[in-house]
C-alpha cells in the first residue's frame, strides 16, 4: 500500500512561548473518510508517528501527527525536551499542568479545524501522547478546555495508548452537572489500551482511567489490558486499533 507522506512547517507558539515542532502528514490512498491526529510520547516526534501510522492497513484515514514543543520537564530533572505538557510524577496526587495541557489541545483542534465537513475527525496517541488524546475527549464532552474557551471540535473516536487521563478527579462532577455534556461524553467512542508489565505509566493508571471515563458516563469507553506488555506497542495492539476504527468510523474496505 503506498501513501504519499510529506512535512510541514513548525506550528505556533504556546501560552508559554515554547514552538510546536514539524507536523508531519500521511495521506490516504482510498476514499477520504476520517483524519485522525496522532501524538507522540516523551521524548519523540511526529516523523516516528507518521511512519507507524504509514505501516497500518487503513487507507480511507488521513494522519497529520505533529511534534511537540521542546521544554523542561519537571519528571526529568528539568532537561529539556519534547512534551506535550509539563509533568512530575504520575500518581493519584498528581499536579496536572492544565495550561500545558489545553495549549497542546488547542494546537492539535486547530490541526483538524480545516478539514471538510463530511469527513470524520479523532485523536489518538502513545503515552504522554494518550493522556492529551483522553483530555482533549473530556474537552469535547464539556464543550470547553480548561480555560473556560469553547472546544471546537466534533470529535468522532479517541484512541489512547499505554496513557493516562489527566484531571480524572473531578471529570464525573463536571459532566453530572451538564445535560448537554453527558450526552457527548455518551456518544463518543474510545479505546484505551495497556500492557500489565509497563514499568514508566504503570497499569494501574491506565486501568484507573478507563473506570473514571466510564463512571463519568463515556459509555463507548473500552479498556484493552496486554498481558506482559510494557511500554511500547505492538503489532497485535495495533491490529486491535486498525479493526476498532473501522468499525466504530465505519469506514470501506482496502481498495
Amino acid at each position: 500500500m503506498s501513501y504519499s507522506r510529506q512535512s510541514m512547517g513548525s506550528g505556533s507558539r504556546n501560552a508559554r512561548g515554547y514552538e510546536f515542532g514539524r507536523t508531519y502528514v500521511v495521506r490516504p490512498k482510498g476514499k477520504h473518510q476520517a483524519t485522525l491526529v496522532w501524538l507522540h510520547g516523551l521524548g519523540d516526534n511526529g516523523s516516528s508517528s507518521s511512519q507507524l501510522m504509514e505501516s497500518l492497513h487503513l487507507p480511507n484515514i488521513k494522519w497529520i501527527c505533529p511534534t511537540a514543543p521542546s521544554r523542561p520537564v519537571t519528571s526529568l530533572g528539568g532537561f529539556t525536551c519534547t512534551a506535550w505538557f509539563d509533568v512530575g510524577e504520575i500518581s493519584e496526587d498528581g499536579h496536572d499542568d492544565l495550561e500545558g495541557l489545553d495549549a497542546s489541545a488547542s494546537h492539535i483542534a486547530n490541526l483538524l479545524s480545516s478539514e471538510p465537513a463530511d469527513v470524520q475527525v479523532g485523536i489518538g496517541g502513545f503515552s504522554m501522547g494518550a493522556a492529551i488524546s483522553l483530555y482533549s475527549a473530556t474537552c469535547y464532552a464539556l464543550g470547553r478546555y480548561g480555560t473556560g474557551h469553547a472546544y471546537p471540535l466534533n470529535l468522532r473516536a479517541v484512541v489512547g495508548l499505554s496513557g493516562w487521563l489527566p484531571g480524572w478527579k473531578s471529570l464525573r462532577s463536571k459532566i453530572e452537572c451538564s445535560y448537554e455534556a453527558a450526552r457527548r461524553a455518551a456518544s463518543l467512542p474510545i479505546i484505551l489500551t495497556h500492557g500489565t508489565s509497563d514499568d514508566v505509566v504503570p497499569y494501574r493508571f491506565g486501568e484507573k482511567s478507563a473506570q473514571s471515563l466510564g463512571m463519568a458516563g463515556f459509555r463507548q469507553a473500552m479498556f484493552k489490558p496486554y498481558e506482559g506488555l510494557g511500554h511500547y506497542t505492538v503489532p497485535k495492539e495495533m491490529n486491535e486499533v486498525v479493526h476498532w476504527l473501522t468499525a466504530r468510523l465505519g469506514l470501506e474496505g482496502s481498495c
